[in-house]
């Protein structure tokens, strides 16, 4: 048999549960593979090796019983540290949460458990989820399954690279700019943002509360489609969740793309892609074409303001979000204040990293009398009209394409004193949160240097099945194997 821990999500359930192989001989099989790569990534802030193996003896057990078991019977799953997990750590990867003990579980964690998943482990984010690369993270060093000397992206930086790695088939992390797509396109697998609403938010450690949306990462389309499947739907937990009904994602995932309208963003400059991402964006069309899309021009003008009103509401609700971290209730507090005023200064102070308190400032100020009009009222009414311009181009196509990033994933270090051109690593992702539409990123071709490309696939508001359908159709015409070498070593 194929090595287990290189099976689908989808696979190792529907083989759990008809006796085939055991939870506990899948777990065993990626707990082994996790230690031989785990070393060379440094995708996990904590691994639940006891803990997981009885909850994959328990699995077993329910079989045995003869109990129904859910869609991800026995599947390892790891998960973004800004998830809660009660009576686990949830760091956000900062020194401000270092000791902080989750008191409940998230509602998208606790679906997943119900459905039959195996936690393997808590992955490693740019601190608070404000980062794309994972050099943010202040507690350790996350690097690329496909190039050590690479990041993995970020925010969900861990989570990309452990399924890249093949330690998990299925992970969960967190998408507020980018943050689920940008890094499983550096990595070379799929990230899946849903349409904000569409995942509860209970239990993540909030960013930007109007942004923020939980999405799985996998090594294929449709393992994606089995993950959003199990997370997705009504919470009264969470006011912002919707309560339209969940599709069934595979229902229509095979039916290919002959006749779809596919709209090609006229403002996507390709003179400005670097040539290997211009090679690829124009091969990955073609690839569309000759699957059945019908390719169609579609314009959305403010495309190219995304980034700048990005990180003015995002920053301006962060800073309001963490301000509750003051030393107080929880995480580090300062041992050496003199009074309530210092501690709560010393705490953030000595807590927070410098990206964070770079954009908990940039947001205090946004927000701040006499700039409030000129800064966050702006950027609310560009993004008001940035919906408006989607919602016209949906009148005449089905979804939009773009490329994922503008660049293969870049060298640890290359671009840690530059904030500015971090921040445009975003270009093409922070479109879909201020619109609040669902975008998948699935691997597309290769660079020069044999790096992950991707193509951004974004729909209409709750019309996940759509994009996936179109994913797994380019998935299906595409003409290289998404295989880390890392993943490749410990399989040799």
């Amino acid at each position: 048999m194929t090595d287990l821990w290189r099976l689908s999500a989808e696979a190792i359930a529907a083989a759990v549960r008809s006796g085939e192989i055991s939870a506990l001989e899948v777990l065993d099989e990626c707990l082994r593979h996790t230690q031989e790569v785990e070393p060379g990534v440094g995708a996990y802030l904590e691994i639940f090796e006891e803990e997981s193996r009885a909850a994959a003896a328990g699995i077993d057990q329910k079989r045995r019983d003869g109990e129904a078991l859910g869609a991800l019977a026995g599947v390892p799953v790891a998960l973004k540290d800004n998830l809660s997990l009660e009576g686990h750590s949830c760091t956000c990867a900062s020194k401000v949460l270092q000791g902080y003990r989750a008191a409940f579980t998230a509602t998208a964690v606790s679906r997943l458990e119900t459905a039959g998943a195996i936690f393997l482990g808590k992955t490693n984010l740019d601190e608070f989820a404000m980062g794309s690369s994972c050099e943010n993270s202040a507690l350790q060093l996350t690097r690329n399954p496909w190039d050590p000397e690479r990041v993995p992206g970020g925010s969900s930086g861990g989570s990309a690279a452990a399924v890249a790695a093949g330690s998990v088939p299925l992970a969960l992390g967190s998408d507020t700019g980018g943050s689920i797509r940008q890094p499983a396109a550096f990595c070379g697998v799929v990230g899946l943002k849903p349409t904000y609403g569409r995942v509860s938010r209970y239990g993540l450690v909030a960013f930007a509360s109007s942004l923020d949306q939980i999405g799985p990462l996998s090594h294929c389309v449709r393992d994606a489609a089995v993950g959003l499947a199990a997370i997705a739907g009504p919470d009264s937990a969470d006011a912002s969740c919707s309560v339209n009904p969940v599709d069934d994602y595979l229902a229509s995932i095979e039916d290919g793309i002959d006749g779809l309208r596919v709209g090609v963003i006229r403002e996507i400059d390709i003179e400005n892609l670097v040539p290997s991402v211009r090679s690829d964006w124009e091969a990955s069309l073609e690839r569309l074409s000759t699957a059945g899309a019908r390719l169609q021009e579609v314009s959305i003008p403010h495309l190219h303001s995304t980034v700048a009103v990005y990180y003015v509401i995002a920053n301006s609700e962060a800073s309001a979000n963490l301000a509750r971290f003051d030393g107080v209730r929880y995480g580090h507090r300062s041992a050496n204040a003199g009074s309530l005023l210092d501690l709560y200064e010393q705490s953030r102070e000595e807590g927070f990293g410098s990206e964070v308190k770079r954009r908990i400032l940039l947001g205090t100020f946004a927000l701040s009398s006499g700039y409030y009009d000129a800064y966050y009222g702006r950027a609310r009414g560009v993004q008001l009209e940035l919906r408006k311009q989607f919602r016209e181009a949906f009148e005449h196509v089905d979804v939009v394409v773009s490329p994922t990033c503008p660049s293969a994933a870049f060298a640890v270090g290359e671009k840690a004193d530059d904030p500015l051109e971090m921040y445009q690593q975003d270009i093409f992702t922070t479109a879909a949160n201020l619109a609040g539409l669902p975008a998948v990123a699935v691997p597309s071709g290769l660079d020069v240097r044999g790096l992950p490309l991707s193509l951004q696939i974004t729909g209409r508001a709750f019309d996940e099945a759509v994009v996936l359908r179109v994913a797994r159709s380019f998935e299906r015409v595409r003409e290289v194997d998404f295989e880390s070498p890392l993943a490749r070593k410990d399989a040799a």
